[in-house]
């Protein structure tokens, strides 16, 4: 036991060696986020209990899954402790919403239910609308060069701040909805909607740009075209459901015309026929009266 490297104590030494409290390790992600250690994180389950009491009416049922994916993955995201909300976040969401609901049959309820997303993740609908409405603007008129050269960090635009930020925080993470603010960046400022040219791109801003992993973002651009894809579709199909339930709307009303035409036509036709009855009675009523 003398010899031992633990010393006399085994039990106690290993017991010192593999003593762990949460957040107090001594590294650099530690250091940075045990401080959160132990605090108390809304639930997947909360989040889809807000979303349902803000929302307050039930959803179509075509939107049904995808609304239950969108609440889950957003409360994923901004829940991490790494997540930091920024303008092509703010960006990505917005389009995302967009996309999806823009078909929605009642427009009003589509409104109440991106107000329920953003609300059951925490997020101020205002704040995140400003942000991409702003990034947006900034972006029309520019080239892809242009918003290479920002996400280096050069300029004064808030994507050049954003991409400073970026690359200064080696915790940074990357989300999916940051990923789709990018698409739709290159769709603002030209670039072919095609998975091929957005992949490039992608590989571009995200890789050389901001110096971060890109494989999951040109992925997740991949899927965004994919999924598009059907959505696009989806409208398709829907326009010519509504377009033959009006040409069936159309037909049922110009058949209640014609029976209201035929009976309008039956009425002047019956009350001619009285009138020709009453004359000829009138007329013999004085016939009568005169020979008699």
């Amino acid at each position: 036991m003398a010899n031992s490297p633990f010393g006399g104590d085994i039990k106690k030494s290993l017991d010192n060696l593999i003593q762990y409290s949460p957040g107090k390790a001594d590294t650099p992600f530690a250091k940075k986020f045990g401080h959160l250690a132990g605090k108390e994180v809304k639930t997947v389950g909360d989040a889809f209990t807000s979303f349902t009491d803000v929302l307050g009416t039930p959803i179509n049922a075509l939107y049904k899954s995808v609304s239950s994916d969108l609440v889950g993955t957003l409360h994923l995201v901004v829940v991490n402790a790494r997540f930091e909300k920024d303008p092509v976040f703010s960006l990505g969401i917005v389009t995302v919403i967009n996309l999806i609901f823009k078909n929605y049959p009642e427009q009003n309820i589509a409104e109440r239910v991106k107000t329920a997303l953003l609300e059951s993740a925490g997020l101020d609908e205002a704040e995140v609308d400003a942000e991409a409405a702003e990034l947006l603007a900034w972006a029309q008129g520019k080239s892809k060069e242009d918003i290479a050269t920002a996400l280096r960090g050069e300029g004064d635009s808030k994507l050049a701040e954003t991409a400073i930020a970026i690359k200064g925080n080696e915790w940074w993470m990357y989300s999916r909805f940051f990923g789709l603010g990018m698409v739709k960046l290159m769709e603002v400022v030209g670039v072919e909607q095609d998975m091929s040219f957005a992949y490039d791109v992608m590989e571009d801003w995200v890789g050389n740009c901001l110096g971060k992993p890109h494989y999951t973002a040109c992925n997740d651009s991949d899927d965004y075209f994919k999924q598009k894809g059907k959505l696009d579709m989806m409208e398709t199909m829907m326009k010519e459901i509504e377009i033959r339930e009006k040409k069936r709307m159309a037909d049922r009303l110009e058949a209640k015309a014609e029976i209201a035409m035929i009976a309008v036509e039956k009425a002047a036709k019956f009350k001619i026929e009285e009138e020709k009855e009453a004359a000829a009675k009138a007329a013999k009523d004085e016939s009568d009266e005169a020979t008699s």
